[in-house]
């Protein structure tokens, strides 16, 4: 009898837990603590990713699934914004040269270009970009836009023409190629029509186009056509016809997103035949003009969707389940109220919330948080909000603050895990909306005002006994959020500076002195956040004046760049948070009204797609 060992080289082990590794793919194994043979397969699924930060379509697109582009595009009126992808979240970089909609890219994220569109009568303009700077290249031999784009180099690359200056929405049947210097007529395609400028995948000698579009109705087509660096061959159909398909991958391996239910409907090529995938998380219209990129049909992403053209979902084909970034409910505080303290060392399954406001007087109560509910604990000796939170849930420290009627406070308490004492060694000045963070035993405090409306530079660290002057600022600020970090390495984001109501500017300390840091997308003041100086995420805040600029929006911090995340579900100002930024927490605050909500934050997961073995 031909054993397991004899066809695989190796023989069923007996393991007490499930292998971790994707590499372990078709292994199979008898898990002895749960008496089960088991073992790991790939899978093929969709996932969130983070949103764009300015939602658009009819973008040009292009790099892979953790490097991408995605460059201008119509929200409505043409824009230029190009924001990069990094396998997680968005960030706003050099902005496109003109305005423009309808355009196509090509190449990597560092070794791009992007041609063609409208910007804003149809032209045959394109650009080179190297990742932070977009210089003038050879023009397209006629002005043209919806080009179906197919190269993962900037050397290699050719593109189906949808429009030229005269077709209209009846396609043309042309193509161009370009060798990293010129472009240049290429060889019709076999059937005329428009596309996507995302309808293409592969290199510029093994191309592939999908789908497509012409007047009159009905007009969304399933041809699709093959190109191997001499001439267009026609190859199999898509099984929902698709005019406006975004694909990416190569040509023996690619994923198109096609029109099937209200265009989460997703299908897979193998070089022959498509065959269905499974379907996206977000209906919507965006994916009739959405953009996309991957260099394997593996793993890509499309953006452009949902209602506001900003939401973006990436696939993968692995032994591994990814489950994208978001937002959850948790347990409700016992009382609502905002600008109060967090243990700044805190984590998502022990969190402590002390002070705050929700009507005169001020709040004395303390709550801790066990990762499903908060409890109420011994109160703060003195009531009072918007001061400076540090340490953990059985040593935090609070200083300064304001408290009614019209005190500020200078005022320094420690928290053992049970009550509170008032230190006898104060702030120097009293402060309020200043920043705070470190541990009970090495603390920050940092800006702030004393008294309003006088903005404060001055840095105080504390050594569990008494303060002592830090580097300065190098702007007086306040308002900021200023929870992350430690005595030597804190971060303060956004916040009010002279002249600039919601800053986007981010301050690092290093122990010393204070340095610029990556700006926030959007500005805002009284946000929340979470992590380290180098791993960290912002959230909430005001990013305008009235109610309306109340913001749910997230941006994670990777030490030089902010990117987008999932947004929380409640907009809220004055928000308080602790955490990591794969593991945050954000509660209270004004919503308005004054909140209870506490949302828990779970940043990208992967694990292995372990199956049972029967023998059925």
């Amino acid at each position: 009898m031909t054993t397991y060992r004899k066809i695989h080289g190796k023989a069923v082990n007996s393991l007490s837990s499930n292998p971790s590794s994707a590499e372990d793919a078709g292994r199979i194994f008898y898990n002895s603590t749960d008496n089960a043979f088991r073992s790991i397969v790939a899978t093929e699924a969709w996932s969130s990713g983070g949103p764009l930060s300015t939602g658009r379509y009819a973008s040009g697109s292009l790099g892979t699934q953790t490097a991408g582009v995605q460059i201008a595009g119509s929200s409505p009126t043409n824009v230029s914004n190009v924001e990069h992808y990094n396998g997680t979240g968005w960030s706003e970089e050099t902005n496109y040269p003109a305005a423009s909609q309808g355009l196509s890219g090509a190449g990597t994220q560092t070794a791009g270009i992007a041609y063609g569109g409208n910007s804003p009568s149809i032209t045959a303009n394109a650009f080179s970009y190297n990742g932070t700077a977009w210089t003038a290249a050879n023009s397209l031999p006629y002005a043209a836009n919806n080009i179906a784009s197919c190269g993962l180099e900037k050397t290699n690359v050719i593109g189906a023409v949808g429009r030229d200056g005269s077709s209209g929405n009846s396609g043309t049947n042309k193509s161009v190629t370009f060798d990293g210097t010129n472009f240049a007529n290429g060889p019709n395609i076999n059937t005329t029509r428009m596309f996507n400028n995302s309808s293409g995948a592969g290199t510029g000698t093994a191309a592939l186009i999908v789908g497509g579009f012409i007047d009159p109705s009905p007009n969304a087509m399933t041809n699709c056509e093959e190109y191997d660096g001499s001439s267009w061959t026609a190859t199999g159909a898509l099984n929902v016809a698709t005019g406006f398909a975004s694909a990416f991958g190569i040509q023996t391996n690619a994923v198109a997103q096609t029109n099937g239910s209200n265009y989460t409907a997703t299908e897979g090529y193998d070089g022959s035949t498509w065959t269905t995938l499974p379907s996206m998380s977000v209906s919507s219209p965006g994916g009739l003009y959405g953009s996309s990129a991957g260099s394997t049909g593996d793993a890509g992403w499309v953006s452009s969707m949902g209602p506001a053209y900003k939401a973006t979902e990436e696939f993968n084909r692995s032994a591994n389940i990814t489950t994208g970034a978001a937002w959850s409910s948790g347990g409700a505080l016992n009382t609502a109220r905002d600008e109060g303290a967090s243990s700044q060392n805190g984590l998502q399954t022990a969190a402590l919330y002390f002070g705050g406001y929700a009507s005169d007087p001020a709040s004395n109560a303390t709550e801790q948080y066990d990762g499903t509910s908060w409890t109420s604990k011994n109160n703060l000796n003195t009531a009072r909000y918007s001061g400076a939170g540090a340490g953990t849930t059985t040593a935090a420290l609070y200083s300064g603050g304001f408290s009614n009627p019209s005190t500020l406070q200078s005022a320094v308490e420690e928290f053992d895990g049970t009550n509170w004492a008032t230190q006898p060694n104060s702030l120097p000045s009293g402060r309020v909306n200043c920043g705070g963070c470190g541990l009970q035993t090495a603390a920050l405090v940092f800006g702030g005002i004393t008294p309003a409306p006088t903005r404060l530079t001055a840095t105080e660290e504390y050594n569990g006994t008494s303060w002592t002057a830090g580097g300065a600022m190098p702007t007086a600020k306040s308002h900021f959020a200023g929870n992350v970090g430690i005595q030597t390495a804190a971060l303060a984001t956004g916040g009010i500076t002279p002249g600039a109501s919601y800053a986007a500017t981010t301050e690092e300390y290093g122990g010393e002195s204070w340095t610029a840091g990556g700006s926030l997308i959007t500005g805002r003041i009284t946000g929340g956040s979470a992590g380290i100086q180098t791993n960290a995420i912002s959230f909430g805040g005001s990013i305008g004046p009235g109610t309306p600029g109340y913001s749910a929006l997230t941006e994670g911090y990777d030490g030089t760049t902010f990117s987008t995340r999932p947004s929380l579900a409640t907009a809220r100002i004055y928000v308080s948070g602790t955490g990591t930024a794969a593991a945050g927490l954000a509660f209270g605050g004004n919503a308005p009204p004054y909140t209870t909500a506490t949302e828990e934050f779970t940043g990208v997961t992967t694990a292995v797609n372990v199956k049972n073995i029967s023998s059925s």
